[in-house]
């Protein structure tokens, strides 16, 4: 059966605290997960979150949750996305260390969807991203996303408030290849009634193992 390990991680603001959901059996691969907005209500135990780990962690890859600082018993405070940055970047580290070996994933929902794709773009240790009610809304300038060639996986919820299906839908028609959207239909940005549509999809994804 396949087991959780819970830590802190050494972050640039003191303390991060961390879950490893390990895979059933040898990894494939190890990724990180990140939560939403740490002042709207996000942390690493939201649903969102746990599904799509649960959804890589059920195909082989060793998935990593973590509190932003200022989040639980986290170190630090709120730094608008700034330090949070590094933060993904400090447990992108973790699984490096602990899984030197394999290729890395990185993603995240909501606001965590856009740290994981800021830091993932540009960083060489992930191999393959993915975004999970991605704000589109929110984040004015997505010149950022326009030259990344890594395989993406976006996850919308069709009436999802900060970015529904035709917004994103925009989005995702300019970005350059490899890429996938899967838009769930009836859905909210939380994915409510629909966190086994968000799962599969992950999932589907993953079974592909888009980092190869």
């Amino acid at each position: 059966m396949a087991q959780n390990e819970v830590f802190d991680i050494e972050g640039p603001a003191g303390r991060l605290e961390a879950i490893l959901m390990h895979a059933e059996g040898p990894p494939v691969a190890a990724g990180v997960v990140c939560h939403a907005h740490p002042l709207h209500g996000g942390m690493m135990h939201f649903k969102v979150v746990f599904r799509a780990a649960k959804a890589l962690q059920e195909h082989g890859v060793a998935a990593l949750r973590f509190n932003f600082r200022g989040v639980g018993r986290s170190e630090g405070v709120h730094d608008a996305g700034r330090g949070e940055q590094d933060d993904v970047r400090a447990a992108l580290a973790e699984v490096q260390r602990r899984f030197p070996a394999l290729p890395l994933v990185l993603g995240g929902f909501s606001f965590g969807s856009s740290m994981a794709l800021r830091v993932g773009v540009q960083d060489p240790r992930p191999q393959a991203l993915f975004a999970l009610g991605f704000p589109v809304s929110m984040v004015p300038d997505v010149s950022f996303l326009e030259d990344c060639r890594k395989p993406r996986l976006f996850v919308q919820g069709a009436h999802d408030a900060f970015g529904d299906a035709r917004q994103i839908g925009d989005l995702v028609s300019r970005l350059p290849e490899p890429k996938s959207l899967v838009v769930v239909r009836d859905s909210d940005h939380f994915f409510a009634g629909h966190l086994e549509d968000l799962q599969r999809a992950v999932g589907l994804w993953i079974a592909g193992h888009p980092w190869g």
